[in-house]
């Protein structure tokens, strides 16, 4: 649904309506019948107005709204729609032949229009639909609305960044690579007002750039500032006190900062906290309260300043320690819910060189997490200082085997026994992956060592205590050694995930969460696959949980839980960035047999009946006559509809 903004003297775009579509029909549902309405409240920019605007459209709806500077003219908000002079009796009755009233930025109205939103909610002939800011103090009529249950109230949350991505694709005027998506949903803290002015901002210095490799739009180095965007700064911009702005211009260059340096006034942080504009951590570290307040202090601030600033910038190097060393702890313990990192962040958002062992690390978290573009692109980061670097090649390769990517991008992966059933199962041959997990099934001779000069090989090696505490050590374990690949619990898991659980059973450890997924799937336990992937989704595995929930379907025995577990993986599986495993195209695919399934994906992939034919040693007819049997099961009218119903499952 994409509308226009009713805003005058704009020529911006409009913007597609995305990721309420809930709260829409609750809206809706609120302005039905005998209803009376509701309050949507919500912090700036989250979408109220938008949200209002498509629930009452096509509908005869009167609107008002709250202005600053107003709050001493009585009943200056409904000024259009009563005559001069009235009093609150009048006006009352004057509104109540109203039938559907929509009153924007309710916590700015004056006492008299307050008084009368109040007495028409309590008279009940007019359906009010009134929209307030969070952290504002509306006046006492309004926020009776809802404290004293008069009408219902929808708190909006700040969109996602996966609801935000098509309002960042729209932006952009194409799709936006994921470090990129993700540095400007961080800078405007869910206000989409503000994300237009930053994109507005780029747009003006031709940027983003697109990537000519993968057709996505990158941005890079530092903030280009707008007036639109200094005034959003203003509260920091505008401090004319020099030990304020000091302070401010330290933690732009340098935040966080441990509460107890020298040279911080507690006083100064005092004020400019009581002002909203620090945070002070449980650490007992300051911060900037807003993430656009920094990068436009650095853009803002002289050359002589700026290279006086960035000298008592600590070093980077045992800050990228200590969050790989957080990650790689979350990943052992099967944790791998988001986690605040950053100076990895600061690194790509300003063009700095990003380690290709930390990016490894990071590339792996984002992997085990679902997000597969994500993971690829911190793989490219660190290809980008170490084109060769063998673990984050590996991780690149996973995550485009785990994408429905197939030729040379993931043969890498093929020349290690932890990784070889990825290229056949991306290509929809499951019978060779599994035959492939067969054959890895057997340990290697103690003591081997496939890369010689990296290790010993022995598998034990990983749980030494000094790989333990050391992140990149660890993780060279899990890549650099075909022993350690064997042993590793999620490439273990992979066998799961693929449809074999019983060589993971005997693998994996018995209390974890992929142990449990593996035993209710080698059981064919649909209430146990749902708990397992309701525990998996809470510690973070989005793609092993959707995964799991599509394992459920075809096992469970009710059909309303089959059909809701495969709600809930459908669901999952929009976040996971576009992934496409056998376990995800199951859920379409899954009334076919398994060569209709093989015939399928590769046609899908875009390949001829005779390319098919070849591959699989059939005759073309045999090919042609699959496919339309696949056809008369998927719904499908021709090849064309086969990519869809294998890349996006919904």
């Amino acid at each position: 649904m994409t509308t226009f903004e009713p805003r005058a003297g704009t020529l911006r775009p409009p913007w597609p309506f995305t990721g309420r579509d809930e709260e829409l029909e609750l809206v809706r549902r609120s302005l039905s019948g005998g209803r009376p309405g509701m309050v949507i409240t919500g912090p700036a920019g989250c979408g109220r107005t938008r949200l209002a605007m498509e629930a009452v459209r096509g509908t005869d709806c009167a609107r008002a709204a709250g202005t600053p500077g107003t709050r001493d003219l009585p009943f200056a908000a409904f000024a259009h729609l009563l005559p001069e002079g009235v009093t609150l009796h009048s006006a009352v009755q004057l509104l109540s032949g109203v039938r559907q009233l929509l009153v924007d930025d309710a916590h700015l109205l004056d006492d008299a229009s307050a008084a009368l939103l109040h007495q028409l909610a309590v008279q009940g002939r007019t359906r009010l639909l009134v929209l307030v800011t969070d952290k504002t103090r509306p006046p006492g009529a309004v926020s009776r609305l809802w404290t004293g249950e008069l009408l219902p109230r929808l708190a909006l949350e700040p969109l996602t960044r996966e609801d935000t991505a098509p309002l960042l694709d729209a932006g952009a005027g194409g799709p936006l690579e994921p470090l990129t998506g993700n540095r400007l949903h961080r800078l405007c803290g869910g206000d989409l007002r503000l994300l237009r002015d930053l994109l507005d901002a780029l747009r003006e210095r031709s940027l983003p750039t697109r990537d000519e490799d993968t057709d996505e739009r990158t941005w890079r180095g530092p903030l280009p500032v707008t007036a639109a965007l200094r005034e959003r700064a203003a509260a920091v911009l505008g401090r004319a006190c020099p030990d304020e702005r000091e302070i401010l211009d330290r933690l732009a260059f340098a935040e966080p900062l441990p509460l107890a340096a020298d040279s911080l006034d507690l006083r100064i942080l005092e004020r400019l906290e009581a002002d909203g504009l620090l945070d002070v951590d449980d650490d007992a570290t300051v911060r900037l309260a807003h993430p656009l307040h920094g990068p436009v202090l650095r853009a803002e601030t002289g050359r002589l300043r700026a290279r006086r600033l960035t000298g008592r910038r600590r070093s980077t190097a045992s800050a990228l320690d200590a969050e790989a060393a957080e990650l790689t702890g979350r990943i052992g313990r099967a944790d791998v819910r988001t986690t605040p990192t950053p100076v990895g962040e600061w690194l790509v958002a300003e063009g700095e060189p990003v380690p290709a062992r930390y990016a490894a690390v990071r590339a792996r978290f984002s992997r085990l997490r679902g997000e597969l573009r994500e993971a690829a692109a911190w793989a490219r980061e660190g290809l980008a200082t170490a084109p060769q670097d063998r673990a984050c090649r590996i991780e690149l390769a996973l995550a485009a085997a785990q994408s429905g990517e197939t030729g040379p991008p993931i043969d890498l992966l093929a020349e290690h026994p932890g990784t070889a059933a990825w290229p056949p199962a991306a290509r929809g041959d499951l019978d060779t992956a599994l035959k492939t997990l067969e054959d890895t099934e057997a340990d290697p001779e103690p003591g081997h060592d496939p890369d010689p000069g990296t290790g010993t090989g022995d598998p034990r090696e990983a749980h030494d205590p000094y790989l333990a505490h050391d992140p990149y050590l660890a993780h060279d374990a899990y890549l650099a050694h075909d022993a350690y690949l064997a042993h590793d619990p999620y490439l273990a898991h992979d066998a799961v995930r693929l449809g074999a659980p019983q060589r993971a059973v005997r693998l994996l450890p018995s209390d974890g969460p992929l142990a449990r997924h593996a035993r209710a799937l080698a059981r064919g336990d649909g209430p146990a696959l749902d708990l397992a992937a309701a525990e998996l989704e809470e510690r973070g595995f989005l793609l092993f949980a959707a995964e799991a929930y599509a394992q459920a379907v075809p096992v469970h025995r009710d059909a309303g839980a089959a059909r809701t577990a495969r709600t809930r993986a459908l669901a999952l599986a929009r976040r996971c960035q576009g992934a496409r495993t056998p376990a995800l195209s199951g859920l379409v695919l899954g009334e076919l047999t398994a060569r209709q399934r093989q015939i399928v994906t590769l046609a899908a992939a875009g390949l001829s009946n005779r390319q098919i034919a070849e591959r699989l040693t059939l005759s073309v007819r045999t090919v042609g006559n699959h496919l339309y049997g696949a056809y008369t099961r998927l719904g499908a009218g021709d090849r064309g509809a086969l990519p869809w119903l294998v890349e996006q499952p919904a």
